[in-house]
């Protein structure tokens, strides 16, 4: 769960300022207070729990975190896998505990397996990054009848009696792609795009968003081809290359999933960084050097450090104290990053 020593640090000020903000005793430049509170609101941070930690210790909760088994390719993830760290660091201090679990993005047979071994552990409740597939939605459904809450963290999957969604509002990624692309092209542009899995429900929403919001205002963006990557940074390479190669015209690329490098590595050996204009996702280290390098011309953050974390948040205030959470889906924020605001 969050502590004032981390809403104070995060916001730049003393304990002491985020308390008053806290408990409405003023005395708080209104721009801090604003700052202050937003971030209290991203980390669904609850005084009323930590006040009641012994209760929570008598419970011994468990908690198991599933996520896609990409962690040594995909940085992002890796990121979120240190929001799930840092937060089960603070929860062991009120005695709950945290299994994690990788799974592939294609399979959810082997997902299912993942759930199964960590109900056989007796876990209390269930993050999941979900794969968008009738096994993993059946099996869910079949937690909550057993009383045990999931929240989807990541990538959501619909009909599964799921508690909430913590992760970027897909859609509107999508149309905010969109507007940047029409943006930095002058209004015109020949696009392709390389998108991942069709299971994981945000290349489908994050390709429909950006498609429907272009022709409805912006005709000019032209979608010329689209080719999927499978979440692999060679395949994305190989893709790249084969789409460049086949549509000399392409002047932009719109990248839905993983596999970022490998596009631009595409990019560079046929000489065409900085002639074509880019638009991908995520704020990892290896991305941001490409933005600083000026190969990825605008990338969009999602917060996955907040992915990880806040899931668990809102499963220890539902099973401690019997809180739903205020939301049932909790949109990250959209941050639009180019090089000058890294």
């Amino acid at each position: 769960m969050a502590t004032m020593k981390e809403i104070a640090k995060l916001a730049g000020v003393s304990r002491g300022t985020v308390d008053r903000v806290i408990n409405n005793r003023g005395s708080v430049n209104p721009q801090t207070e604003k700052s202050i509170r937003k971030i209290i609101k991203s980390l669904n941070y609850s005084p009323n729990v930590a006040g009641k930690n012994l209760a929570v210790r008598k419970k011994k909760l468990k908690f198991g975190f599933v996520l896609f088994g990409v962690l040594d390719e995909n940085s992002f993830f890796a990121d979120v896998f240190s929001g799930i760290e840092s937060r089960a660091t603070e929860l062991s201090e009120y005695g709950v505990t945290v299994e994690v679990r990788e799974s592939g993005v294609y399979d959810p047979d082997a997902q299912v397996k993942c759930i199964e071994e960590l109900v056989e552990l007796g876990i209390n409740g269930l993050v999941i990054t979900a794969i968008n597939h009738p096994k993993v939605a059946e099996k869910l459904r079949e937690l909550t009848e057993m009383g045990i809450p999931v929240v989807t963290s990541n990538s959501d999957i619909l009909d599964c009696g799921r508690l909430a969604y913590v992760g970027s509002n897909y859609y509107k990624c999508g149309e905010t792609a969109a507007g940047i692309m029409n943006l930095i092209t002058a209004g015109a542009a020949n696009i392709g795009i390389i998108s991942g899995s069709p299971s994981v429900l945000c290349n489908s929403e994050r390709i429909a968003g950006f498609s429907d919001y272009s022709n409805a205002l912006y005709p000019n963006l032209k979608i010329v081809d689209v080719a999927v990557n499978n979440e692999e940074g060679e395949e994305s390479y190989i893709s790249t290359h084969e789409m460049l190669s086949k549509h000399p015209d392409i002047n932009a690329l719109y990248i839905t999933a993983s596999g970022v490098g490998g596009v631009c590595r595409a990019v560079n050996e046929l000489g065409l960084a900085g002639k074509i204009k880019i638009v991908c996702f995520d704020a990892t280290a290896p991305i941001c050097q490409l933005v600083e390098d000026e190969v990825v011309t605008v990338t969009i953050a999602q917060q996955p450090a907040t992915q990880g974390a806040l899931p668990l948040d809102i499963l220890l205030n539902y099973l401690s104290m019997g809180t739903l959470p205020e939301n049932e889906l909790n949109y990250t924020e959209i941050e639009i990053k180019i090089k000058e605001n890294l």
